[in-house]
Formats: structure tokens, C-alpha cells, sequence
């Protein structure tokens, strides 16, 4: 096994890889699905040593291929082991064929799946469906994926989980839930975003010796945005010199009325994040109380537009929002950002008021969840989930700057011609109110140290996710709130620091 790569490809590059790895390469193909069955079984034996009977379910291409190895492996360590086989195994070819022979010679004879409850096996083996499904799982696949997902076992998907698109994460009908998912040569982009973290659980990656040059060959599809990598890098000790104005000033504008926290949590995420100021503008009503609660940020009441300029022309970044509302109260304070001419980070209700009328920008950073993505590009929420690199791309296209879209495997989409990032870190439960308003916060306190709205997009997302972790390793991720990132925030945002 090796360690996961940032690249993530597409089913029919990887396909592209495994082609050039056999005809110019040299290396024969039986030998990859022998690997490809060796690392499987490697990661199954190491994570349940204790399982006894074991169900190895296969299907008719390369992936029931690799499942005809793994079965040989399996007994051949002494487990009891039961063979299904989805479709009609006389109509293997190739390597699949000649790894179902060995199979058969080692006394495996693959029995047709007929409905077989699956509850009574230690250990499920999906390998079903392969890397180049498109469309909805019918029939016995279908039978055998549900009878996995019912049997309460643990699973191992080889390559990718059964029913899961390998491209975008969607959900093709039905979808294998895996423990563990062993993938080759390269990394599916589909395991990462959508329903992939989902359903595929642990991932496992082996290269199958395939050489680096063969992945040169090809730019990545995606690339997995991590904190490990990239806080590092783009967080950096301080200067020893450094004053409040060299780590720039943060104006967070929303908080209509009855909307207080969120404008309060932005700020206090920014200042968190390291911004020299965070400026505040709201409702008058509003202001006193969050100078109270948090003397560091410096709290505006504004009630008219032109009232907004003078504070506007003060920042380096403005982030508009978080509680902003979709009445003429915020209505008005977003028309005098967009003419402003500051760099600008854009969330919630700023968001649905920009799909009414569409611009472009290439100095913004949007941060729509799937319900305002849908609306910036005039679609319906199950379009954006299907395809979530594609919906970034697209918003991207429309309005220019970077796009981020919330959610499992967030998507960071910069400049057309480079390849969306993919982050890895965060958990479910972060999906609570509130948590984007932080990151909006973030973003901002990064451009305004700085950073390019793109890596300040790619490097926020990555420290929001883990500032999610890390408080959800202290108590758990049910009962999570904004707030419980805030100490870590700051923890992380030195990454030479100690504990919070």
C-alpha cells in the first residue's frame, strides 16, 4: 500500500493508465489484477484478522476479476469462503477469465447470487461493478448490492464501491456502503465528493507499480485539498515586525435584523484566523451588543447605504452575507460593495441576491452551499449534487473569481484551466447552522493577510475542516457548534503553535 496521492483522475484516465501500463509499459495485465487482488486481500486480513467466513461477490468484468483473486487468497489462508457470481460467468474474458480459472483449480466454484441472505458471513468482498458504470444499477446487481448494505457485515469494496459513479460520487440507483474501499493505479475523483465519503469509507490506495511517468502523461481531474499539506505552506510564521495594519483589515457587512449571530461568528472567525481589524457593519441594534460580548471587533450600526462607504474604503477585504437578508435594508449595502472596487468574499443571502442579477469578478470568492448554487446557476439541487465539480466549474464560468461549494468533499474551483481541489478533512458534524459563516470569516482574514483569493479559498476550506476535526475529536460530532471551532482556529492557523 502507499500513501494517498493528491491527484485525483477520472474513470476513463485511470482506464487510459492501465492501458499504457500493459502495451507500452510491459507489464502483463493478469499481473495487475494479481496485485490489484493482493492489496485487496492485504487490507481485509489486517483490518479483520478474526473473520472466518468470507463472501466474495463478483461481477462480470476486470473488478469480478480482481474478486476471483481476492477469493483464491482468502482460502488459501484458511477461511471458509463462498463465491457468488452476478451475470454469466462463461462470458469472462481476458484476465478476468483466467483469474476465474485459477479460482475454479483451487476448488472455488462460483454459484450463481439468488437473493442469499449475506448476514450470515464475517466479511463481504464487493466486487460487482467496476470503475465504468454510467448508468442505474437494475436487476440481480442491484439484489446483491442491497443484500450487502442489508447484511449488517463488514465491507470491501475493490477499486470503488459498487453502484457509486466514479466520476462525480453519485449514486447510481443504489450504492454499496463499504468499510474499507482498496482503489488502483490512481484515485477516483468520485470517491471524495457526493455520496463517495459516504460509501466508501476507508480508502486504500496501491499503485500497482504502475511508473509515475505513465500519470505524467495526463494533467489530474481533481487534486485532494488537505490541512497536512497545505496549512504548512501557506501558513508561515510571522514576521517579527509585523503590525495590525500588515496583517490586514476585515469589514464583515450582514446581521439584519434577528440575524446577529452570524455576522458575529464571521468576525470572530476572521479575527481568529489572524486579520490585523475586523470591522463590523450591521444594525444599529446589533452593534452594542457584539461590542460588549467581543470588544476585539469594532462594530458598526448602519442603516443606510451611503453610510456604508466610509467603512468600506478603510478594508482590504470585505465579506458580505452572513445575515444579510434579501430586504431593501441588505439589498442596499450590497450594491454599494459591488461598486466599491475591495476584494470581496460572498456568502448567503448575498449570494441568492447576486442570482438575480448576475456579474462577474475575478478578485471574489463565492461560497454557496448546493441550495445557492442551484440558484446561481438556475438548476435544481440534485443537478448540483450529481455532478458537484461540474456545478463548481459552472459558477465558476458564470461569475469568474473562485468558486467554493459547501458540503461533503467541498469543491474549490480558481481559474478555469487549472483542476478543482478536492479537501478530505471535515465531518458530519459540521452540517449545522452557522458553520459556513465561518468559514466566510476565514477566507477573508486569509485574503487580508494576503493570500490570493484562490489559495486564501484552498487554504481557508482546509483549515475550517480541520478546526472541525480537531473539535469534534474532543466531544464528538453530535452536538457540534460553530463556536467550538473558534480556539482551534487559531491553534491551527500556526501550525508551529501548541494546543488551544
Amino acid at each position: 500500500m502507499t500513501e494517498l496521492p493528491a491527484e485525483l483522475w477520472r474513470a476513463e484516465q485511470v482506464r487510459e493508465f492501465d492501458r499504457i501500463a500493459i502495451e507500452e509499459e510491459g507489464i502483463p495485465g493478469f499481473r495487475l489484477m494479481s496485485w490489484a487482488g493482493r492489496a485487496t486481500w492485504a487490507a481485509a486480513a489486517a483490518r479483520w484478522p478474526r473473520a472466518r467466513r468470507v463472501a466474495v461477490i463478483c461481477g462480470g468484468g476486470n473488478n469480478g476479476g480482481d474478486g476471483y483473486v481476492v477469493a483464491r487468497l482468502a482460502q488459501e489462508a484458511g477461511l471458509e469462503v463462498t463465491l457468488f457470481h452476478v451475470g454469466d460467468p462463461t462470458r469472462l474474458t481476458g484476465d478476468a477469465f483466467t483469474a476465474a480459472q485459477a479460482a475454479r483449480k483451487a476448488g472455488l466454484e462460483p454459484r450463481p447470487y439468488e437473493g442469499d441472505d449475506l448476514g450470515e458471513f464475517d466479511l463481504l468482498v464487493d466486487a460487482l461493478l467496476g470503475t465504468g458504470l454510467n448508468g442505474e444499477v437494475h436487476g440481480s446487481a442491484r439484489a446483491a448490492i442491497e443484500a450487502m448494505n442489508k447484511a449488517g457485515r463488514p465491507v470491501v469494496a475493490v477499486d470503488i464501491p459498487s453502484g457509486l459513479h466514479a466520476d462525480t460520487g453519485a449514486v447510481l440507483g443504489v450504492a454499496v456502503g463499504s468499510s474499507v474501499t482498496v482503489t488502483f493505479i490512481g484515485l477516483k475523483v468520485g470517491l471524495f465528493t457526493g455520496e463517495g465519503p459516504d460509501r466508501a469509507g476507508e480508502v486504500v490506495f496501491h499503485d500497482l507499480e504502475v511508473p509515475a511517468r505513465v500519470h505524467a502523461m495526463a494533467r489530474p481531474a481533481a487534486t485532494r485539498l488537505s490541512a497536512d499539506r497545505e496549512l504548512p505552506e501557506r501558513l508561515p510564521p510571522r514576521a517579527r515586525t509585523l503590525h495590525k495594519g500588515g496583517a490586514g483589515h476585515v469589514l464583515v457587512i450582514g446581521g439584519d435584523t434577528g440575524l446577529l449571530g452570524a455576522v458575529r461568528m464571521a468576525g470572530e472567525a476572521a479575527a481568529r484566523t489572524g486579520a490585523g481589524l475586523v470591522s463590523l457593519a450591521t444594525r444599529h441594534t446589533h452593534a452594542p451588543l457584539i461590542a460588549a460580548a467581543c470588544p476585539f471587533l469594532m462594530a458598526h450600526g448602519v442603516e443606510r447605504g451611503e453610510d456604508l462607504a466610509e467603512l468600506v474604503e478603510r478594508a482590504d477585504v470585505v465579506a458580505v452575507g452572513p445575515g444579510l437578508g434579501q430586504e431593501l435594508w441588505g439589498r442596499a449595502l450590497l450594491e454599494v460593495v459591488m461598486t466599491a472596487g475591495r476584494p470581496l468574499v460572498v456568502d448567503a443571502d448575498a449570494l441568492n441576491l447576486l442570482a438575480e442579477a448576475p456579474r462577474q469578478r475575478a478578485d471574489w470568492v463565492l461560497t454557496p452551499h448546493p441550495g445557492e448554487a442551484a440558484r446561481l446557476l438556475d438548476t435544481e439541487v440534485g443537478v448540483i449534487q450529481s455532478d458537484r465539480t461540474a456545478a463548481a466549474a459552472g459558477i465558476q464560468e458564470r461569475y469568474q473569481g473562485v468558486c467554493v461549494l459547501k458540503g461533503a468533499g467541498t469543491v474549490v474551483q480558481g481559474a478555469a484551466e487549472e483542476p478543482p481541489a478536492i479537501a478530505v478533512d471535515g465531518n458530519p458534524g459540521m452540517a449545522v447552522g452557522g458553520m459556513g459563516d465561518l468559514l466566510t470569516g476565514i477566507i477573508a482574514a486569509l485574503m487580508a493577510q494576503g493570500l490570493s483569493p484562490e489559495a486564501a479559498a484552498r487554504t481557508g476550506v482546509a483549515l475550517h475542516a480541520a478546526a472541525g476535526d480537531a473539535a469534534a475529536g474532543e466531544g464528538g460530532e453530535r452536538g457540534l457548534v460553530p463556536t467550538d471551532l473558534l480556539p482551534w482556529l487559531r491553534r491551527l492557523a500556526n501550525p508551529e503553535g501548541g494546543a488551544p
